[in-house]
């Protein structure tokens, strides 16, 4: 059963920082591209950061110099670290994990910027 569980979401100040965090399980996560959706309230998920197997990576326009997505193969997980973070960065953050036609969802961490 494939499992992605993110964490390290919460309520933090414009200009603060978060890392997010998402474990897979029953996946073989090396060969897996992944990536870090967005939802905010009325609105459409949106693409927030990719990164492949080979750890190529790319970016939203909104976030590119503020965000970095890694992993750690090691470890089963992919980070988001959240810097600069902005009142319209929230959202409900969701890891995503891709192979081919094969797509999997997290439960998705809430992110909220706001003093």
């Amino acid at each position: 059963q494939v499992q992605l569980v993110e964490s390290g979401g919460g309520l933090v100040q414009p200009g603060g920082s978060l890392r997010l965090s998402c474990a897979a399980s029953g996946i073989t996560f090396s060969i897996y591209d992944m990536g870090w959706y967005r939802q905010a309230p009325g609105k459409q998920r949106e693409l927030v950061a990719t990164i492949t197997s080979g750890s190529s990576t790319d970016y939203a326009e909104s976030v590119k110099g503020r965000f970095t997505i890694s992993r750690d193969n090691a470890k089963n997980t992919v980070y988001l670290q959240m810097n600069s973070l902005k009142p319209e960065d929230t959202a409900v953050y969701y890891c995503n994990a891709k192979l081919a036609t094969m797509w999997y969802w997290g439960q998705g961490t809430q992110v909220t910027v706001s003093s």
